[in-house]
């Protein structure tokens, strides 16, 4: 066998085309995502339980994208369809909040809250209805879900009270929120104290003696309330969850981030309101009949329009939670 002899040059240009090579390719895979899978292709549709194109295929670019800056190293993603409808009556929830998992093959959908918005009486009214939601903002205090890029953070519990459970149990409820961190209009989702969290809150609260508790305060009062879930409901903006699901995907991300992609973006919005039909247009068609337009609320209008409204209408002083009445 003959060998031939190669200069050192050369060599060096050869593996320096190799590397260039293989990092365009490289580039070149998530610059243009490769195609859905088959597996996860058949869960794509505008049926309840499934993912319409356009989310898909966002929320997986933005995984993609956030896996090749070594930003992720999480094997599952996030999206939610907030055109969706959060309620399809009789006790039934939508499901528009979507877990997917590709190296596993596993696709999950589930419900999640929308934004409620407000309606600054005499003033403007940008609220939105249990079922489906019209208005979508990213101002501050306007409690509207703001569409885009979000990549989940750090996890934090908090001790909200106590409740009486049926078996006349009383139970420290404490509430983990996993803060998310926005991207373009979403970037101010920190400032906002946008995150994920189970759908639940305590009502009618009011303070028992309870001077051995390690929740006691100075005069021995712990905070006692009614545990109530509203996973039907609206969130104040942020992303809320069963409390089954929502301890199954806090567990999935703390500690471990990854991507969520809300759907709409104001340039959705805009579509949609200026009757254009391009091939990107979406909005799920029932919730669409019921709202009419949607409209996003962006915050350099939306935020003077309640801080002026917060000076004309100040909140009256914080009373301190009346005694409780025993039962």
């Amino acid at each position: 066998m003959r060998l031939i002899s190669v200069p050192l040059g050369v060599v060096a240009l050869l593996g320096l085309l190799v590397a260039v090579m293989a990092l365009t390719v490289s580039a070149r895979s998530f610059a243009a995502p490769s195609a859905v899978p088959a597996w996860l292709q058949a869960h794509v549709g505008d049926g309840d339980g499934q993912i319409s194109q356009v989310v898909l295929e966002r929320a997986r670019a933005l995984y993609l994208k956030k896996v090749a800056q070594g930003a992720v190293r999480n094997p599952c993603y996030f999206a939610m369809d907030a055109t969706r409808p959060g309620d399809l009556g009789n006790g039934v929830l939508g499901r528009r909040y979507y877990v997917v998992c590709e190296a596993s093959q596993s696709f999950r959908a589930i419900s999640s809250g929308h934004g409620a918005g407000r309606n600054l009486k005499g003033t403007v009214d940008f609220s939105n209805g249990r079922r489906c939601a019209r208005n979508f903002g990213n101002a501050m205090d306007s409690e509207l879900t703001a569409g885009g890029a979000y990549m989940t953070r750090e996890a934090k519990t908090s001790f909200k009270g106590f409740y009486r459970t049926a078996a006349k149990q009383d139970v420290a409820f404490q509430r983990t929120f996993i803060q998310f961190d926005g991207e373009g209009e979403a970037a101010n989702a920190r400032q906002r104290v946008i995150g994920g969290h189970a759908a639940q809150v305590l009502r009618g609260m009011c303070l028992r003696k309870s001077p051995k508790s390690s929740y006691a305060d100075h005069d021995g009062m712990v905070p006692f309330g009614k545990l109530v879930d509203y996973a039907g409901g609206r969130s104040n903006g942020c992303t809320s969850w069963s409390p089954t699901d929502a301890a199954q995907l806090i567990a999935m991300v703390k500690d471990n981030p990854t991507t969520l992609y809300i759907y709409p973006e104001s340039r959705d919005i805009a579509a949609v309101a200026g009757g254009h039909s391009s091939s990107g247009t979406y909005w799920n068609a029932s919730c669409l009949k019921e709202i009419g337009t949607p409209k996003f609320w962006p915050r350099k209008t939306l935020e003077p329009v309640i801080a002026q409204y917060k000076k004309d209408h100040p909140a009256p002083p914080a009373q301190p939670l009346p005694i409780c009445k025993e039962p």
